[in-house]
């Protein structure tokens, strides 16, 4: 298997190519897209680009009054956020704070650049995969996301690949050990961050672990908020 290096100099180029691809998307989008559900489970294309975007106008003030409204959780206090500002900004405000801030310097605290590569990629997938969207997130930005993924980011979006290991079809990766399961290799990106596929998209004995049919009924039993986003933690501006 291949493992993708870059110096942080080529982290940012991608980021900054990563952020732009999905501004320019998001311009072609008509009013109806843009109140669309995506693979965040309760949230529409405007909530996902208001938490993408969310990092860029954080204060610091703002940042200690959402965390003891959301009484110290991150997730309800991303969730309330990202609600907020969708209601609050019109699709051109969201857009033009992801225009203006393509090479934002930001990253997760505690984390590194391809940590914010990684929610930008997964959130772009979120929104383009949910709105059948033919866009494939370049190899090279790609793999540094794949390569990234640990035991610790699994148990966080609550993901068994117990006897499972996700094998892509498009690129030499492959991920854990037992019955293969195989996709496209941004499919399998997806499965690892916990959000549920259209059926077809996966193959193997257990593809319907993480696929729509296989999910139906399920969704219940599941954490409100494990889902909505990559793991991360807001750093304040």
């Amino acid at each position: 298997m291949i493992t993708a290096t870059l110096t942080d100099n080529g982290v940012r180029t991608a980021i900054t190519a990563e952020r732009t691809d999905l501004a320019e998307l998001l311009t072609g989008l008509d009013a109806e897209s843009w109140d669309a559900p995506t693979l965040c489970r309760g949230w529409r294309v405007r909530e996902v680009v208001a938490h993408i975007t969310l990092p860029f106008r954080l204060s610091e003030a703002r940042f200690a009054f959402e965390m003891l409204r959301a009484a110290g959780g991150f997730n309800r206090m991303a969730d309330h956020t990202a609600r907020q500002d969708a209601a609050e900004l019109t699709a051109e405000d969201l857009l033009k704070s992801l225009w203006d801030n393509v090479a934002h310097p930001w990253k997760p605290p505690g984390d590194n650049l391809v940590g914010a590569l990684s929610h930008d990629v997964i959130h772009g997938l979120d929104i383009t995969v949910a709105l059948g969207l033919k866009r494939n997130v370049p190899e090279d930005r790609l793999r540094l996301v794949l390569d990234a993924v640990n035991p610790k980011s699994l148990k966080f979006f609550g993901v068994d690949l117990e006897g499972i290991q996700l094998r892509a079809e498009d690129l030499d990766w492959s991920y854990g050990t037992g019955e293969i399961l195989s996709g496209a290799a941004q499919d399998l990106l997806l499965v690892l961050c916990g959000r549920t596929l259209a059926d077809g998209k996966l193959h193997g004995l257990k593809a319907n672990r993480f696929t729509r049919s296989g999910q139906r009924g399920r969704h219940r039993k599941h954490r409100p908020y494990r889902r909505l986003h990559t793991e991360i933690h807001w750093q304040t501006v």
